[in-house]
């Protein structure tokens, strides 16, 4: 099954490629329901992180880390939210990047111990992301297999208007794929992808990066979210990449279900 669903092996990643989907990581303010929740619904385990900023465990798939999950700071009125992460050679660099194209650095760059470097950023319209400049921790061990982060997708209201500032910090080209969608792209390979949201949508329920996990069966894990206390944000259906449907945690954190098609790469 892996191969038939695009898994990538990431173990041993020697090279830090710019823009590069590395990791996804969720803040909340229970971890331990957060890890009780997601280990339920994708078979995580979990081991010690970086305490850099509070609380950390890194989610394990079959022993190979996948994704991140810590304690939002008390008082700080920040969202529950999951972060892409994208890689970065050099995070003093593309931070000073997202400054010079209008963008924000609200964390770092800093280092984590143990692990690499990063920063937390959010372009013009808002959107946040991390940059991650990895040392002893590259990122994901394994993506495209069940359980395992498989894409990410920016929410915004006009992605042609983001694109040149994304071009300058991450590197990418960005191609139409339909009316108010495009594919981000490295040297040619997809890598994530900006839908256009409506203002009612963005009022509704925000805008930014949603991290897609991949899943065997998407009717099945959205009728586990459920048992498990969560909600089904939008029913699933097919898009461009397969079946999908859009959930959320226990705590609001929305983030999607996704039975990849391969054909459609």
């Amino acid at each position: 099954m892996a191969g038939a669903r695009a898994a990538k092996e990431r173990d041993g990643m020697a090279e830090a490629v710019r823009g590069e989907p590395c990791w996804v990581s969720l803040m909340v303010r229970e971890p331990g329901a957060a890890r009780e929740f997601y280990g339920a619904l994708f078979g995580w385990e979990y081991a010690d992180g970086p305490r850099r900023l509070g609380p950390y465990a890194r989610a394990l798939l079959d022993g190979r880390p996948v994704a991140g999950l810590g304690q939002l700071p008390r008082g700080t009125g920040l969202p529950v939210a999951w972060t892409t992460y994208f890689c970065a050679p050099d995070v003093n660099e593309l931070a000073a990047a997202v400054h010079a194209r209008a963008g924000t650095v609200g964390v770092g760059p800093l280092d984590s111990p143990g692990a690499g470097r990063l920063a937390l950023a959010s372009d013009p319209g808002g959107a946040g992301f991390g940059l991650w400049q990895p040392a002893e921790h590259a990122g994901f061990a394994v993506t495209g297999v069940p359980g395992a982060h498989s894409w990410s997708e920016l929410l915004t209201r006009d992605p042609a208007s983001v694109a040149p500032f994304y071009r300058a910090v991450l590197g990418f080209d960005a191609r139409q794929d339909g009316p108010g969608r495009l594919t981000f792209t490295l040297d040619g390979r997809p890598v994530a992808a900006a839908l256009a949201v409506g203002r009612a949508r963005a009022r509704e329920r925000g805008t930014g990066w949603l991290a897609c996990f991949e899943v065997a069966d998407v009717s099945a894990s959205c009728a586990r979210v459920l048992a498990l206390g969560g909600q089904v944000v939008e029913e699933p259906a097919e898009g461009p990449r397969g079946r999908t449907a859009t959930v959320a945690d226990r705590e609001g954190a929305v983030f999607a279900l996704v039975r990849t098609d391969v054909a459609r790469d």
